[in-house]
Order: C-alpha cells, then sequence, then structure tokens
C-alpha cells in the first residue's frame, strides 16, 4: 500500500481504505490496464476527458484502485478526491453513462454484514431534508399516476397456497419540470400524509415507526390524533427526535421507546398496533435479520391493521455492473444492503410475518426528484457540513451516494416502492 502527499490530510483511522492505495509492480501492470478500460468506457459513453472535461484525473492512483477493487476503488478514489467532475450534478451523469455503457471493471466483493441500531444522525439529515426532519423521498402534487388491481400469486405454502389474491399497484410518473428544490418540503410532508393514509390512520390509531427513520410520519400522525410511538436502539438519535418532535408540538402524541438492540422483544414493545410504518430500513438488513424483522412486524401489527414497508428495489433492468457499482455504499453506509425485487418482498412478508401486501406505490420518479434536490441542498450546506464534524472524506462520500442513487434511478434498475400489508386471516376484511 501507498501513502502519498495527496491523502495526507485524510484520517488514516477513521479512513483506511481511503488514506492509502494499492501499490507494487504488478498493481502498476494491472493499473495500466484498468486506465485503458476505464478511458475506454467513457469514450463509448461520450464522457469528455480532456475539452471541457466531465471529469478530471488528478491521481493515477485512481486506476491502482480500480484494478485492485472495481467499482469500489471508483468510488473510494472520488472521496479521496483523486478525481473530481464540475460539480455534482455532472458526477450524477458521469455513473449515469458509465452505468449505461455497462461499464465492470472486476469489483472485489463487500460481505453483507449486520447492522440495525444505528439511524442516520439527525443533523447529517438536516443538512438535505426538504423539511428538516426527513431522509425520505417525497410526493410532488405534479406529475399524474396510474392504479390498476393486480393478480399476484401466493408464495405462501401449505394447502391453498397457490391461490392468487389482487394487489393495488399505483405507479406516480415524473412530476413536471417546473418542481424545484423549494417544492421538496412540501413533497416530504405530502408523503408522510400518504404513508398515514396508506395505514388508515386517523383518531385514536396506534402507530409505530419503526425503525426511526424520522419524526415527520409520526408528526402528521399526531396531527390526526393519533398515538405515536417512534421506537429505535439508537438513543442519541431518540434524543434527536424528541428534540424535533417538542419543536413541532406533538411531544405529548408522540413517544420515543429506546430498544436494547435493534430488534425489539415482547417486554418492549407488545402486540398493540394497528398501524405500522418502516421507511428505507428493509434493503439495509441481511438476509438473516429480513426475516427477523419481519416477523417482529407481524407480530406487533394486530386486527385489520396495516404495516407499511418502503424499499428501494431492484428491477429487471438492473445490471450485474450497477450491482457492484452498489459495493461502496455496503462498504462504507449500509453494511447489508443488497437490494430485493418486488417479488422478493412479496415472498418475505407471507413466508414469515403472517402478513400479505395489498397494495404498493411506485415512486420512483418522484424518489429521483427528491434525490435530486437533497444532493442541491447538500451542495449549498457543505461549509455548514463541515462545522457539524463531517470530513471532507465524508462529504464527498455522501456527495457520491446521491449521486449513484440518482443515476440507478434515471436508469430505471432501482425504484422506490411502498408495500402496505395486512394479516391474511382477517375475517374476510380488507
Amino acid at each position: 500500500m501507498a501513502l502519498d502527499q495527496h491523502l495526507s490530510s485524510i484520517d488514516a483511522e477513521q479512513w483506511p481504505g481511503i488514506a492509502t492505495y494499492p501499490s507494487g509492480i504488478l498493481t502498476k501492470v494491472r493499473a495500466r490496464k484498468a486506465e485503458a478500460e476505464f478511458a475506454k468506457a467513457c469514450s463509448q459513453a461520450g464522457l469528455s476527458l480532456v475539452e471541457d472535461p466531465d471529469l478530471v484525473v488528478h491521481h493515477d492512483a485512481l486506476f491502482a484502485r480500480i484494478a485492485h477493487s472495481g467499482w469500489l476503488g471508483v468510488a473510494e478514489s472520488y472521496m479521496a478526491g483523486e478525481w473530481s467532475t464540475p460539480d455534482s450534478a455532472t458526477l450524477v451523469k458521469v455513473l449515469t453513462r458509465l452505468l449505461k455503457v455497462d461499464y465492470s471493471p472486476a469489483t472485489k466483493a463487500v460481505e453483507i454484514s449486520e447492522s440495525f441500531g444505528g439511524e442516520l444522525p439527525g443533523d447529517l439529515v438536516s443538512l438535505y431534508s426538504g423539511d428538516g426532519l426527513s431522509h425520505h423521498g417525497g410526493l410532488f402534487t405534479s406529475g399524474v399516476h396510474t392504479t390498476v388491481r393486480q393478480s399476484w400469486p401466493s408464495y405462501t405454502r401449505g394447502p391453498g397456497a397457490k391461490k392468487p389474491h389482487f394487489v393495488d399497484v399505483t405507479t406516480m410518473y415524473e412530476p413536471d419540470d417546473t418542481v424545484d428544490r423549494e417544492d421538496l418540503g412540501d413533497a416530504q410532508r405530502r408523503w408522510a400524509q400518504k404513508l398515514c393514509d396508506l395505514t388508515k390512520t386517523g383518531v385514536g390509531s396506534h402507530m409505530l415507526v419503526y425503525p426511526a427513520s424520522g419524526s415527520q410520519v409520526g408528526v402528521q400522525a399526531a396531527t390526526r390524533r393519533a398515538t405515536v410511538d417512534i421506537a429505535s436502539a439508537d438513543d442519541a438519535h431518540l434524543k434527536y427526535l424528541h428534540e424535533q418532535l417538542v419543536l413541532e408540538g406533538v411531544e405529548d402524541s408522540v413517544a420515543c421507546i429506546a430498544l436494547a438492540k435493534g430488534i425489539p422483544n415482547r417486554t418492549e414493545l407488545r402486540s398493540r398496533y394497528e398501524a405500522i410504518v418502516s421507511i428505507e430500513k428493509l434493503e439495509a438488513l441481511s438476509p438473516k435479520q429480513r426475516q427477523v424483522f419481519i416477523e417482529a412486524l407481524g407480530r406487533l401489527l394486530v386486527g385489520t391493521g396495516r404495516a407499511v414497508l418502503q424499499s428501494l428495489v431492484s428491477t429487471e433492468h438492473m445490471t450485474k455492473a450497477a450491482r457492484s457499482a452498489m459495493q461502496p455504499l455496503r462498504a462504507y453506509i449500509w453494511p447489508g444492503m443488497e437490494l430485493p425485487s418486488v417479488d422478493d418482498v412479496h415472498k418475505l412478508v407471507e413466508r414469515h410475518s403472517g402478513l400479505r401486501i395489498v397494495e404498493q406505490i411506485h415512486l420512483g420518479a418522484h424518489y429521483q426528484a427528491s434525490l435530486q434536490h437533497e444532493r442541491s441542498f447538500f451542495d449549498g450546506r457543505l461549509r455548514e457540513a463541515a462545522a457539524a464534524g463531517f470530513d471532507q472524506v465524508f462529504r464527498r462520500l455522501w456527495t457520491y451516494q446521491f449521486a449513484l442513487r440518482e443515476a440507478l434511478l434515471a436508469l430505471e434498475m432501482v425504484d422506490s416502492v411502498a408495500f402496505a400489508a395486512m394479516h391474511r386471516h382477517r375475517g374476510g376484511k380488507r
């Protein structure tokens, strides 16, 4: 491993994979090949490296990293400042076009590992959210939607297992060009209201937000005179959420519940909730954790209540190159991340929870627009991020993850879907 002057400012203890890069004679040989392949991919993608460049390579360490770990090396080199783009919008363009031409360097596999307790820090989310509270995407007023009732195969086992059921599938088409980042806050509040609608939350409802992905859903449920519990194993995050709930004036209706571990035991949370909302957690869990997580939701939901899971999912357009490109997200942010398909979610819910999905909303185009505006907000608050203690490597990482997810959504390799599930046996009621 080599340590150059351009890496001297990077904290090697915090960022060991960034503070050094692969070296040696064999690496140099492989790096030359990686450089040629990268240049060829950029040419095929119509990306300029010379006049009015779309990206600038500041250090040859980029190619050593690519030779060693493929797409993970691409991301780590960006985090190290060894290549850059004129702005983050161009970074989206670069990643989109490279994936579109199926740029697929041999990628070092990042093993899936378990992680459950920690949530995204509230002071980080506040730097890019439109409403100051939400990590999740928004639902903009413009754009049309369609809803169709589809016959869906059963994934349960045993007698009558193959009998199909019906699912209401709504697709939200892209918002129009008049939408800008100042609309993001309203869009995030509107989506939180939609999640309350999906769970049929109203006066007297008892809602669980689990894990604690933010407080906006709880705030909107409280305005409907519901009682809300927000649960997490991240004590610091719960403290932050409580402060936000006080500012929103709903602290009497929303309780923050600390869990000993990520999965609640029967004494921490009882089976009493008519509504459960879980946002962007399923895709971040390892396969084993997903089963335990879904089993817990089935246990906690009562009667004819509804549980809503919002998750990023892979589509039929997902490629091997795109899956490789997501390795940095697993390596540095979400250790268990491996995107399920829509069918995977249906199978998981039916086989491990006693629930069945009855409605789903495809939010991809609106989610993509939300990421674009979140990225824009974050761009404008980089100094604030530095003052909050997020170093330059982390700031580049966060910009990169926005750009990558935006690129995957633009290519329709990824979608954001909200699944509404109910108990299968509920006296014929829906």
